[in-house]
């Protein structure tokens, strides 16, 4: 099923190259165009005015004017077409990257990655080579930031069961899913948030201006012209004519500073809306089934002052505006018309209208993103299964075929397992580089998939909405003077008070106590797990020593034995890397020292 998939996806990337082709011819044959159309219009004129053929002269310019602009419109259109195709191009790529395990093109999540949280660090889920490069297809900030949160806290089992319903359904939807993702792809990898400033912008109180200044505003294009043409016939009102101009600069000079302000805060922006209201279309028009799409397609339909979309797209047009009349054409446009203060006046009116209703457009567009995110690995694993949410009152974990989502499948081993409800904590005994780890961060990397809603890397699975808590890769740290031991303290530390929460618990401890001596290591783990059974907590420990294991003759009805072997031929070790009842009796260390020489 997977090389289906690839195949659809160089399918479609083939496409795209071929529209790009097409386009680019169009757009040397637009250039060429646009080059004849110049010389043929100095041409003309220089012939007209050499000829005397002054009416000519009058009529060359503004056809010569109208038809350069409509070429020029029309190469725009097919640039933007090419770059549309571009990205769509390279949405299709990245897809067949991540199939092969290559880098992905969208953000790697290394700006969350946080060693104090419970779990994220020793569960890669952010950085490179982690779980959010894998699955993210978010290119803002604000996706990016979505998708984070949702992998660092497990969904209400509602929120969970709404996003997997929805899941299926954008994986009907691939054309959609992937225009979408070429829309705004445009603001993928940029190190800040490129509407923050927006935002900002619309939050602060409208500065007033006088009433009669808006109405000398919106008349003054018409006083002007008239005052001009009838200065073309009564001399003497041209007079009155600079007048106008000096009180137009005048007031353009009194304007300045907050003209300036509002470039400096959206003049950058237009761009970057259109994108947005092209997303937004996309999500508003597409035909919904599932609840929670129908409910955030309904936050972006039409409003008391029209389409959503068209709204943010003359937002888009006024800021245009108010940058055009930053050049030398705008100077005059200010000077006869006030031009950029009629777009601050309507920036302003435009902010009043529509504030509280681009956010929340914005915020859908993100969690669009983020779902999106999580159904790639519907679309890109359909073997992987969505976990039911069991809500009664006992932890469950039970897990078919269960395997870790970041090793690719043709060397992944999977396993079985279930937590029993009665028997609280298991404890793992097993030779070194017998999968202990991995299968601790396989139960707990597809707890976290599976309380987000996305699908996990089983056959099938059925978990409690609980809250993992993990102790692996304990770091010492010299800038804070804490050593490995400390650092350990500290985290079980935290573990305790965890759960003291309300919280259902889910632990994951791998060799705790490792920065101390062998006697201490074990009597300090073994006053742990009591500890944890006096709190009954549940979880795993991972342990090479046996002793540990022996705890479940004095606990029987709260601790289980597993254990990871390897099969010993020789000098040779085969490692099955499969979960086995009971406790383990073969040991490797002495063997992986001799195979460098320290025996």
């Amino acid at each position: 099923m997977q090389e289906q998939i690839s195949d659809y996806y160089r399918a479609n990337k083939a496409k795209c190259d071929e529209e790009i082709i097409r386009l680019d011819r169009k757009i040397n044959i637009y250039s060429f165009m646009r080059l004849f159309a110049l010389a043929a219009g100095i041409i003309l004129f220089y012939q007209s005015i050499k000829y005397e053929l002054i009416w000519l002269s009058f009529l060359i310019v503004p056809i010569f004017i109208l038809g350069f602009a409509w070429l020029v419109s029309k190469q725009s259109m097919f640039q933007k077409q090419m770059n549309y195709f571009r990205n769509l191009g390279d949405v299709h790529a990245n897809e067949l990257n991540s199939l092969e395990r290559k880098s992905n093109l969208y953000p790697d999540g290394s700006v969350y990655a946080d060693d104090l949280h419970p779990y994220t660090s020793d569960l890669d889920i952010f950085g490179k080579g982690s779980l959010f490069e894998m699955m993210n297809r978010c290119a803002t900030v604000s996706g990016n930031f979505k998708l984070a949160g949702w992998l660092m806290k497990p969904a209400t089992v509602s929120e969970i069961r709404e996003r997997q319903i929805l899941l299926f359904e954008l994986d009907s939807k691939l054309s959609w899913k992937h225009h979408f993702q070429a829309v705004l792809l445009f603001s993928n990898n940029s190190s800040e948030d490129q509407v923050k400033e927006l935002f900002r912008y619309l939050k602060t109180a409208p500065e007033e201006s006088g009433s009669w200044i808006k109405k000398y505003v919106r008349w003054i294009p018409w006083l002007f012209s008239i005052v001009a043409i009838g200065a073309w016939f009564v001399p003497s009102l041209l007079i009155a004519l600079l007048v106008l101009l000096v009180v137009n600069l005048t007031l353009m000079q009194n304007y300045d500073a907050r003209i300036a302000k509002t470039d400096s805060m959206i003049g950058k922006m237009s761009r970057i809306l259109d994108h947005f209201s092209e997303a937004i279309s996309a999500v508003r028009d597409e035909e919904w089934k599932s609840p929670l799409s129908e409910n955030l397609s309904a936050d972006l339909k039409d409003n008391n002052n029209g389409k959503l979309s068209e709204q943010i797209k003359r937002f888009s047009l006024l800021i245009s505006h108010l940058t055009f009349g930053q050049t030398g054409v705008g100077a005059i446009l200010n000077a006869i018309m006030l031009w950029n203060i009629r777009q601050i006046f309507a920036i302003e009116d435009w902010k009043k209208d529509n504030h509280d209703n681009l956010k929340q457009a914005f915020d859908v567009i993100a969690t669009f993103e983020a779902l999106i995110s999580l159904s790639s690995l519907k679309t890109n694993y359909p073997e992987w299964c969505f976990a039911g949410i069991n809500e009664g009152e006992h932890y469950t974990l039970k897990a078919e075929d269960i395997g870790h989502p970041l090793i690719p499948s043709q060397v992944r081993v999977n396993n079985d397992y279930s937590l029993n409800a009665e028997l609280k904590i298991d404890i793992i005994t097993g030779s070194n580089m017998a999968g202990k780890s991995t299968f601790l961060r396989t139960l707990g990397i597809n707890t976290v998939l599976a309380l987000c809603g996305a699908p996990s890397c089983a056959c099938k699975m059925e978990v409690s909405r609980m809250l993992v808590f993990t102790y692996m890769r304990i770091r010492d740290s010299l800038n804070e003077s804490t050593s490995t031991f400390k650092a350990e303290l500290d985290r079980l530390q935290a573990l305790l008070k965890m759960l003291e929460s309300t919280e259902k618990i889910y632990f994951l401890i791998d060799e705790m106590l490792r920065g101390t001596n062998s006697v201490d290591k074990y009597l300090g783990s073994k006053a742990v797990i009591e500890k944890l059974i006096a709190q009954n907590a549940v979880g795993i420990v991972a342990t090479h020593d046996l002793q540990i294991a022996e705890l479940e003759k004095k606990y029987p009805d709260y601790i289980r034995n597993y254990y990871f072997d390897i099969q010993v031929e020789g000098e040779e070790m085969n490692f099955d890397y499969k979960l086995k009842a009971g406790e383990c009796k073969t040991f490797n260390a002495s063997l992986l020292l001799k195979r460098i020489g320290i025996y």
